[in-house]
């Protein structure tokens, strides 16, 4: 932010219900629009500005409605709980009230909603866009570069430019998890801990959740809606050894549930943090060398087949509240499928993608996930296991394993 903020300066915040014409466009800002205005009683981010904030109704406890039309010719106050604002995601009676309150006679304000968050410091204030709403909670994120004047968030002159804003971003903020970027394009930034057996991955997974819920990671918040995964899948993996040195790296054919597979091909020489790579999905091609064939022919490189392994893995994601950085860390078990005693163990920490309206900070990233990883670090060593950060790869992992069975190994003709 290139403002600066007065010391001593005051912070607020505030959560603005109103018509749902005002995100989707389907009616221009009017001076008879109803506006019904929620003042919390402190902000919901660390610091200013935050990205992404997530209101829980039931949290907010008994509230003030202060309702007014635009153009201020019509003002009302009344008092709510917060679960009554939307029950089942209608505008419950207390709202209702409000908006009939200050409504002129025969006006209809259409499909009632949240709108916005908007944090104030002093005279300045950031604005947060409503991104998902459900019956529960609320997701918000920002959509201000720059904090806007707002001396007093209640007289509404910063509303036609949050408006604007928001519009000007319809297409990224209106469509269901569309409002995803990926920083570090086409590459995966990932640190690995390879753990010794047995190692009960599920139980890991559960206890990590429930301390990163339990706000065990200051500033943090899961990933809305999308914060457990369980996966188990197959991977038909082969080493890509040139021709050329930029080619080297692998190539692995991943079974999907429709018949097909998902190609997942990495670039590297050595075993290291930043990796780049590439998803192709729906390839349909079967293992009677097929993989071989496509390998030769539509990759163009040479390579060797590595043993066939299943990966059971469960991930908890969660995001940065003050840059929208998503990360995933992963316990995962892989073992071979000719060979099952044969596994390998890890937890992993990527970053994932970015949750973010405004302009990311790359940089933002490498200083996340070190902290994270200092945190993650403690976590594994609490429970007796290795905390040390490295690179192992799974092809590292198969190449060892065919080293002491070679002839797991078969060269693509």
């Amino acid at each position: 932010m290139s403002s600066t903020h007065a010391a001593g300066a005051t912070r607020s915040a505030w959560l603005v219900l109103g018509g749902l014409h005002l995100l989707n466009g389907t009616a221009p800002l009017r001076a008879a629009d109803p506006i019904v205005l929620v003042s919390l009683a402190a902000p919901l981010e660390r610091s200013f500005p935050g990205n992404t904030v997530v209101l829980d109704w039931a949290g907010l406890g008994t509230v003030e409605l202060r309702s007014r039309d635009l153009a201020g010719t019509r003002t009302h106050t009344a008092e709510a709980e917060g679960t009554d604002l939307f029950p089942s995601m209608l505008p419950g009676a207390p709202l209702t009230a409000a908006v009939a309150a200050v409504s002129a006679d025969g006006w209809t304000a259409g499909p009632l909603v949240p709108l916005f968050y908007v944090s104030s410091h002093g005279a300045e204030a950031h604005v947060h866009s409503q991104i998902r709403f459900l019956a529960e909670d609320a997701a918000f994120i920002r959509i201000t570069e720059e904090p806007i004047p707002a001396a007093d968030v209640a007289d509404l002159s910063w509303l036609p430019e949050a408006v604007r804003l928001h519009a000007k971003r319809f297409l990224f903020l209106n469509n269901h998890q569309r409002y995803y970027r990926k920083c570090f394009s086409g590459k995966e930034l990932e640190y690995k801990y390879t753990l010794v057996p047995p190692v009960d991955a599920w139980t890991l997974t559960v206890e990590l959740y429930g301390e990163l819920r339990g706000g065990a990671l200051p500033g943090y918040l899961m990933e809305y809606r999308d914060e457990f995964q369980a996966w188990d899948y197959l991977n038909h993996l082969f080493e890509v050894t040139g021709p050329a040195e930029e080619e080297r790296g692998y190539a692995s054919f991943i079974p999907t549930t429709d018949g097909k597979h998902l190609l997942k091909r990495k670039w590297y020489a050595e075993d290291a943090f930043e990796r780049r790579e590439s998803h192709t999905y729906g390839l349909d091609v079967v293992d009677d060398g097929g993989f071989e064939r496509y390998i030769t022919e539509e990759l163009g490189v040479e390579g060797v087949r590595l043993p066939s392994f299943r990966r059971v893995r469960y991930d908890v994601n969660f995001e940065s509240a003050r840059t929208g950085h998503v990360y995933g860390i992963f316990f995962d078990h892989c073992s071979l499928v000719d060979a099952w005693d044969v596994t390998l163990n890890q937890c992993e920490l990527e970053y994932l993608r970015s949750r973010t309206a405004v302009e990311p900070d790359e940089a933002d990233i490498l200083k996340e996930m070190a902290e994270i990883a200092q945190w993650l670090e403690s976590f594994l060593r609490e429970r007796g296991l290795s905390s040390e950060r490295g690179f192992y790869s799974k092809r590292t992992f198969l190449k060892d394993a065919v080293a002491e069975c070679p002839e797991l190994a078969r060269p693509v003709a």
